[in-house]
């Protein structure tokens, strides 16, 4: 019989998230993937879970699990661990997933393995892969013992790949101990975003403390716009406010994985390069031949950003006839 491996499946901006996909691949892979899902979704989401490979769901649209974060969660999830005892259950390493599996190891009484780039069940243990130093190292941790094994699993380490299966359902009640509310969301801000999003965008440009200042991000916009791609930054551009944090790439940002990434004023720090040296193409702009970005760009321009970017943008104007 094929090992149970679960996935907490979580919902942002109205849909399944593309890091909940991600984790299917690898569910799929490993055995007979289900899903739980909790909290209000869209009305696609078990469509979205089947044809990723979810046998079966998990489901309760209780409004606790939006407006009471992790705890009442962690109760549901207990609970249906004890019942059915799958062999591994997969997260997100989001917000909400490390803050459910954290919860949850802890009530559980077992451990959890977070960072992880990949893994291998052989024997009911489990073998990770985590990267360590920016991803210039690569560690094994193996996760022994009985119980479910909790996972979190870094962004973008799986391809997203359909895998379309019939879906069965299986409502769950939510629970009503008051004590499960003690957490509680006060207030929701929509940060307004335009254009493609860095998770998801083919080509991304991003600056660094290179560009100097602010108001210089202005034609790392308008090249991205020409390439049909998203503007990304540094910690040290977001450090100073140059721009917000949700542009922010590293390792205490985002991870991306574009097919086109193009470094504008970026020395290439370890931190920095964690977030985004699984690009397919790196292009650098760098007037330092010696910075560590080159060490990892497959294109490498020593030359002033202020002068190479402009003559880009006019160049793609040209040929677009703009």
């Amino acid at each position: 019989m094929a090992d149970l491996i679960w996935v907490y499946a979580e919902v942002v901006d109205g849909k399944i998230s593309r890091a909940t996909l991600e984790l299917f691949s690898k569910a799929a892979e490993l055995g007979t993937a289900e899903a739980v899902l909790l909290g209000p979704a869209p009305d696609d989401a078990i469509t979205t879970l089947s044809q990723h490979g979810a046998s079966k769901v998990y489901r309760s649209d209780d409004a606790i699990y939006r407006d009471h974060p992790t705890l009442p969660a962690v109760e549901t999830i207990a609970a249906l661990i004890a019942s059915h005892r799958p062999a591994v259950m997969l997260f997100a390493s989001s917000y909400g997933g490390r803050d459910v599996a954290a919860t949850l190891s802890a009530k559980l009484d077992c451990g959890a393995l977070t960072d992880v780039g990949d893994l291998t069940l052989t024997g009911g243990a489990i073998e990770a892969t985590i990267p360590a130093l920016g991803g210039s190292y690569q560690n094994s941790a193996t996760l022994t013992g009985s119980g479910t094994k909790l996972v979190l699993v870094r962004p973008k380490a799986f391809e997203i790949r359909p895998r379309a299966v019939p879906a069965t359902v299986e409502e769950v009640a939510a629970p009503r101990d008051a004590a499960l509310r003690k957490i509680r969301v006060v207030e929701r801000v929509t940060v307004k975003r335009e254009g493609p999003q860095l998770e998801d965008s083919r080509v991304i440009v991003s600056g660094g403390r290179g560009l100097k200042a602010p108001e210089r991000f202005a034609m790392l916009q308008e090249l991205a716009e020409l390439l049909g791609g998203a503007v990304g930054a540094t910690r040290a551009a977001v450090d100073a406010a140059w721009v917000p944090y949700a542009l922010q790439i590293g390792q205490t940002g985002k991870t991306v994985k574009p097919d086109l990434y193009l470094a504008c004023g970026i020395s290439g720090a370890i931190q920095h390069l964690a977030g985004m040296k699984g690009s397919k193409t790196i292009v650098a702009i760098n007037t330092d031949a010696d910075a560590p970005i080159f060490q990892v760009a497959d294109l490498g321009v020593v030359g002033d950003v202020f002068k190479v970017v402009p003559q880009l943008i006019e160049e793609l104007k040209k040929r677009k006839g703009a």
